[in-house]
């Protein structure tokens, strides 16, 4: 592995992490690891999210594994994005990012609107990926849009966040509001309301000028995929070992991922939690996740993961 220049955190930070700023091409990314041993494991973060949604899970995985949290283009303490940012855009980010880690290929988890960008990434770079974990996520032209579709279960979240520039006119200065006010208690389990402390980092972070162009790109993807990724999974679907992990709402990333997946392919439902899996129930998530890794780095054709297993 490289040496990666450690900085000194500019928001949170969770005791054994190391900080990071990798410069790609046209960004420069921020990057928290942890753990020294073990097969890598990458976290992509969603929405309302940045690395600081895997602050529990993290050392969970680093007792056995090299993990590895990043914000996204445009989100957290990652550059501004600009105006071009879109699922493709992250797609690259993600391989650039792992060929500049250099520990070879990854377990790759992604959770909520980052699976299409992580999808595509295994799928145009396989052999930079050892499995797939999408976590409370879907992909455009697998039952994405019906989360747009206010007239059946959709939310209108959807349709304005991807609407172009209009969150960044609109929600600066009101941060807090969305988040606390109705984003955090939708998302979440009635029992499972985030902490002060946390919510202020991830307002801290969306209160970045210009902290919303990063959500506006990935959102605005569903809308302008016009049959793209539904192209790519019939000519690149995806060979590694997949799980998917649902909270609150399976079995839908099982039903949105089962057929980009060619090879093996888990399902798993974890407890106690609503749509922040990783925030809600880290424990959970590790529980069905660590099983899936070590199969995945041993060949083996099952985890241990029942084709439904529940983890509380």
């Amino acid at each position: 592995m490289p040496t990666l220049t450690p900085i000194a955190p500019v928001g949170a930070t969770v005791p054994g992490a190391t900080h990071h700023s990798i410069r790609l091409d046209d960004t420069t990314l921020h990057l928290v690891s942890a753990g020294s041993a073990g097969s890598p494991i990458v976290l992509v973060h969603g929405w309302p999210e940045t690395w600081w949604a895997f602050r529990e899970l993290m050392p969970l995985l680093a007792a056995s594994h090299r993990v590895y949290a990043l914000d996204l283009r445009g989100f957290g303490d990652s550059s501004v994005a600009g105006d071009d940012v879109t699922e493709q855009t992250v797609a690259d980010d993600l391989h650039r990012l792992v060929d500049l880690l250099d520990v070879g290929p990854v377990h790759l988890l992604c959770q909520d609107i980052s699976g299409g960008a992580a999808f595509r990434f295994a799928a145009e770079h396989p052999e930079q990926v050892l499995s797939f974990t999408a976590v409370e996520s879907s992909l455009a032209g697998f039952g994405l849009e019906a989360l747009a579709d206010v007239n059946a279960y959709g939310s209108w979240h959807v349709g304005f966040l991807g609407a172009p520039g209009i969150a960044s006119m609109l929600l600066p200065g009101h941060e807090r509001e969305l988040l606390t006010g109705w984003a955090y208690p939708l998302m979440t389990a009635p029992d499972a309301a985030l902490a002060p402390a946390d919510i202020d980092e991830f307002v801290r972070s969306y209160s970045r000028p210009g902290a919303w162009r990063g959500t506006e790109g990935l959102y605005h993807s569903l809308f302008a995929d016009d049959g793209a990724t539904r192209a790519l999974a019939e000519s690149s679907p995806l060979t590694v070992p997949v799980l998917a992990v649902d909270g609150a709402n399976s079995p839908f990333t099982e039903m949105s991922f089962r057929p980009v997946a060619a090879g093996r392919f888990e399902a798993a439902q974890v407890d106690g939690c609503g749509h922040l899996v990783a925030q809600e129930n880290p424990h959970g998530l590790a529980e069905v996740l660590l099983p899936f890794v070590a199969s995945a780095d041993a060949g083996g054709e099952h985890s241990g993961v029942a084709p439904t297993q529940t983890a509380v």
